[in-house]
């Protein structure tokens, strides 16, 4: 086939796909026909249109640029913000993150000016085990220079077989030459479960960041790992969670809920609803259940956290999540790309729809500003007769919202001094680790620390007064702690310290006791309906 008819040929694949999906939840064989014939039509008025393009446009056309880039992302963005088309490589990072796993090094990359800086290598993969950090710069791959490299021609080079080697050239502050490590490629999985532990004696704390095809898995031993029927209460942390399968969200819902209970359904134009309910159920793992959720919590989060509220099985605690309640079937097409098409909406046991307005506003607007609405456009009861509300994302029964930056903060955090997120490090500690102290868990941002830091603020120029420093001392002192820990003992140790002062989790904690009394009152109310002569809590 002709480069310059390829896109051509997936622009008609697109169509007929939609068309057929149309046919197999469509009601009736006319209307497919129907659907056919205008798409022949638009097919005809699109070939017109890139024939006249071609011949006249004033510099040569890539055609598979402006269709892949340009004519396929832009019909399906006239439909919904998540119908989404994925070119070769997305398609190929979407299977991986399907999968739950690649083959590599075990290290994001990320872009700083001109250099491509490690971002975090993963704990006890092939690159933290060799002893890449956090802010080293990569200078070469093997044999060839990272000079000019983009990211992610970077991130190509670095993945390969299993049981290859890489010859992986760094430079890091406080060494005058540069490092050479050889690593060993490796299977890499993608965790869904960060972090499981007792945050304080009786009260657990999983942190799950995705729904990939091991999700179950993972926190069916994270919750083994924890005893979490001796409990005394079990805090699920999907902040920044955004989502992920389908199936494995009714599986999570499925070891949180009660046997029978309704997980989610869903429903589309031309696909009849379908229901899921908990065949397993908790087993006996009763104990009081609290969510932390954020606006970055969207999907499968919301539809675990919207089942978990309307059955009252546990309290929701932060701010409101983004409300994404569509269902895309995803599909391979030819030239290895592929396309995620919405067919559904979902609706939470009560009957709420979480999906957010996205027609009567931009698509930056949907995706960045993710305002809550004012009004809702739903009111549902849970289980015991509580209140909820639908069409603009879960909200929480205790709203907490994430501090926001002071002005000195906000400044330290645009100089680089710190990183503005919990997985990697800023300017301070690639300068401090370089000086190469001795770093245990008993490490502290003492005072022999704090005058180094004073130093770099100087050598930086960054202007500071003492009072500013005084007002946000704990803050800074925590933040070194939490991306030396993150250099030294990897992410899910600089995100324990991060815990320490999360002002979120301290509310989701203190909710426990009512976390209980909802799931207790819920079930004595649900037995009083069906007519059960005892109930023990």
């Amino acid at each position: 086939m002709k480069p310059d008819r390829r896109g051509l040929f997936l622009v008609i694949a697109v169509v007929l796909l939609s068309a057929a999906l149309g046919g197999i939840y469509g009601p009736n064989v006319r209307a497919t026909t129907f659907s056919f014939d205008d798409a022949q039509s638009s097919m005809r008025n699109f070939t017109q249109v890139l024939d006249v393009v071609q011949a006249n446009y004033a510099e040569k056309v890539d055609v598979d640029r402006i269709v892949y880039q340009g004519a396929i992302p832009g019909m399906l963005r006239v439909l919904d913000p998540h119908s989404n088309f994925f070119d070769a490589r997305q398609w190929s990072l979407s299977m991986e993150e399907r999968r739950g796993k690649y083959y590599g090094v075990g290290m994001t990359v990320i872009p700083r000016g001109d250099r491509t800086v490690v971002m975090s290598p993963y704990v006890g993969s092939p690159a933290y085990k060799a002893g890449i950090r956090p802010g080293d710069t990569i200078v070469r791959i093997n044999d060839k220079s990272a000079e000019g490299l983009t990211t992610t021609e970077i991130a190509d080079l670095l993945r390969g077989a299993r049981g290859t080697a890489v010859k992986i050239t760094v430079s890091r502050e406080g060494y005058a030459d540069p490092l050479i490590f050889t690593v060993t490629r490796d299977e890499i999985p993608h965790h869904s479960v960060d972090l499981a532990f007792e945050i304080k004696p009786g009260i657990g704390y999983l942190r799950l960041s995705g729904f990939n095809e091991t999700t179950d898995g993972e926190l069916g031993d994270a919750m083994k790992q924890l005893n979490a029927s001796a409990l005394d209460g079990l805090i699920l942390d999907m902040r920044g969670n955004p989502g992920g399968l389908l199936n494995e969200a009714i599986a999570v819902g499925d070891m949180l809920l009660d046997k029978s209970q309704l997980i989610v359904s869903h429903r589309g134009r031309t696909s009849a609803e379908r229901r899921y309910y908990a065949i397993r159920g908790n087993r006996g793992e009763n104990m009081p259940l609290v969510i932390l959720v954020n606006n970055n919590s969207a999907s499968a989060t919301e539809i675990v956290a919207g089942a978990v509220q309307d059955h009252d099985r546990g309290i929701i605690v932060g701010e409101t999540t983004f409300g994404k309640g569509l269902v895309q079937t995803v599909q391979p097409l030819s030239e290895n790309t592929g396309l995620a098409l919405t067919i559904a909406r979902y609706y939470t046991p009560s009957g709420r729809l979480i999906q957010r307005d996205y027609k009567s506003i931009s698509l930056y607007s949907y995706h960045y500003e993710r305002k809550v609405p004012e009004h809702p456009t739903e009111v549902r009861l849970t289980d015991s007769g509580r209140q909820v509300t639908g069409g603009g994302g879960i909200v929480p029964d205790i709203t907490v919202h994430e501090p926001e930056y002071t002005h000195f903060q906000k400044a330290l955090l645009r100089a680089d001094v710190f990183y503005p997120f919990e997985t990697s490090v800023g300017g301070f500690t690639r300068h401090y680790l370089g000086t190469r102290p001795t770093i245990t868990k008993n490490f502290e941002a003492d005072d022999a620390v704090m005058t180094d830091f004073r130093k770099y603020l100087t050598s930086q120029n960054v202007r500071y007064t003492e009072p500013e420093l005084g007002e946000n001392l704990d803050w800074v002192k925590r933040r070194i702690k939490q991306e030396v820990f993150v250099s030294t003992f990897g992410q899910q140790e600089g995100f324990k310290v991060q815990l320490e002062a999360d002002p979120q989790l301290l509310a989701a904690i203190d909710a426990v006791p009512k976390a209980r009394a909802l799931y207790e009152n819920a079930r004595k109310i649900t037995a009083e309906r069906a007519g059960t002569a005892t109930y023990r809590p």
